[in-house]
């Protein structure tokens, strides 16, 4: 063909979909449920069938304030007319400055400065860079069940299914995990509130015999586990990390990239918990859908990383930037984090009265709109993943898109956008209990 540019020629979306497999990468592809869609607004999906679904997995956490909310899609298009690219250093412009000044006030514990990305994966990468760099140890301590995301590093302190991690080592060193508070399935055999909180005990553990508390960089956690399972930790379990933190001199990391604006019912599950990190990993709500994350922390900590200790082309984009600004503000006035805690304590008073007597569930967890609910097998209590696809089928039929987690897919988790009003979760709800009752 030499330097000729030749163009495929016209072809329906319908037979675009018929070969996806062909046109994409396998990895991309296989996965549920992969409905192709025309376009999206609100709570809802609209499919290439004429169908209208309901959105529960608000994007994979990402439009919080729903699809093509018309204040992000007003903000977006004005920006797009003045500056689609930058890139920042080279030069700089509003929305990134602008956004870094607004958000400070709704983050945790004094962190109020920014290093701007493109993904959950970039910021966490960025935090665990940050922590080396400035405490100068190399050591990481993360939990079994953490999803971090998939690049090289990122990966390297996920573990909430071996299959991330497949064919990828030796991965990044000096990283150490540990179980995870999974109260459900305690991994030491205790009962919730019967236990002498040996997942921390783990960690001293892990001091004693492995590496010194003064080789440890940073302790990475998700407040409350995403891709893992939806599991909530006892509060003592964060608060305990947070004191080893301060007893050692370490970093504590908090990934709120998925429990981040206001999933869990605060803007942030550190305010959640009242436990503060020393870094933060943002991303997915914080601009309804245009790629953005943010690894943050404070003053003096980012200060201390120099020039060309970490960069970026495409973080912090202009237009992304500007989606985030007309975010946050739309959270601000339609108080979408109040909203997100009573109507997610709505949704567990329905699922825990009308599934939680059930031999098959077994255990409905969460806070804020973030709910997970655990299927297991009557007789022997194992995880249950055939129920979960059985029943992920059923609510699809019927117009309702869910998305399993945990480690064998037991777990089904319910992340509405926060826009939903009390009557669309209830029609929601009816259509899962339901399908989970048959």
């Amino acid at each position: 063909m030499g330097d000729d540019i030749s163009l495929a020629g016209d072809i329906s979306f319908a037979a675009l979909v018929e070969n996806m497999n062909d046109l994409l990468s396998a990895s991309l592809t296989d996965d549920w449920p992969n409905v192709p869609v025309e376009r999206a607004e609100g709570i809802y999906f609209f499919g290439s069938d004429g169908r209208r679904y309901m959105d529960f997995t608000s994007g994979m956490a990402t439009v919080n304030v729903g699809h093509r909310h018309p204040e992000v899609v007003k903000a977006a298009k004005e920006q797009i007319d003045r500056l689609i690219h930058g890139p920042v250093g080279v030069v700089m412009y509003e929305p990134i400055l602008r956004l870094a000044h607004e958000l400070r006030p709704a983050l945790p514990g004094g962190l109020d400065a920014f290093f701007f990305g493109n993904s959950g994966a970039e910021a966490v990468e960025g935090a665990l860079k940050l922590a080396r760099y400035v405490t100068e140890r190399p050591g990481i301590i993360c939990f079994y069940g953490g999803f971090h995301g998939r690049t090289y590093g990122a990966v390297s302190v996920t573990t909430s299914r071996a299959k991330y991690r497949a064919h990828y080592e030796p991965l990044v060193g000096a990283i150490h995990p540990l179980p995870f508070a999974y109260c459900f399935r305690c991994p030491y055999g205790q009962r919730r509130g019967h236990c002498a909180m040996e997942c921390l005990a783990a960690v001293r553990l892990l001091f004693d015999h492995v590496i010194a508390p003064s080789e440890v960089a940073a302790i990475l956690v998700e407040p409350i586990q995403g891709e893992g399972g939806y599991i909530v930790p006892p509060v003592e379990f964060l608060r305990g990390l947070r004191a080893i933190c301060d007893e050692h001199g370490i970093m504590l990391i908090f990934d709120e990239v998925q429990t981040g604006f206001g999933r869990t019912g605060s803007m942030f599950a550190a305010q959640t918990f009242s436990v503060d990190p020393d870094v933060m990993a943002i991303a997915k709500g914080i601009a309804s859908g245009f790629p953005l994350s943010a690894t943050v922390a404070r003053r003096e900590v980012m200060a201390r990383w120099t020039a060309g200790a970490h960069g970026t082309t495409f973080g912090g984009n202009p237009v992304s930037c500007a989606a985030a600004l007309a975010t946050l503000r739309v959270f601000q006035r339609e108080g979408l984090a109040e909203k997100s805690r009573t109507l997610g304590e709505h949704a567990m008073k329905r699922l825990q009265a009308e599934l939680g007597g059930r031999p098959a569930v077994g255990e409905v967890r969460g806070r804020g709109l973030m709910i997970g609910v655990e299927f297991v097998d009557p007789q022997t209590g194992a995880p249950d993943p055939a129920a979960v696809k059985r029943i992920l089928k059923q609510c699809l039929d019927d117009g309702l898109i869910l998305y399993p987690c945990g480690t064998h897919g037991q777990a089904i988790r319910f992340i509405p956008p926060l826009v939903v009003t009390r009557a669309e979760l209830d029609l929601g709800l009816d259509i899962f209990i339901r399908a989970a009752s048959a």
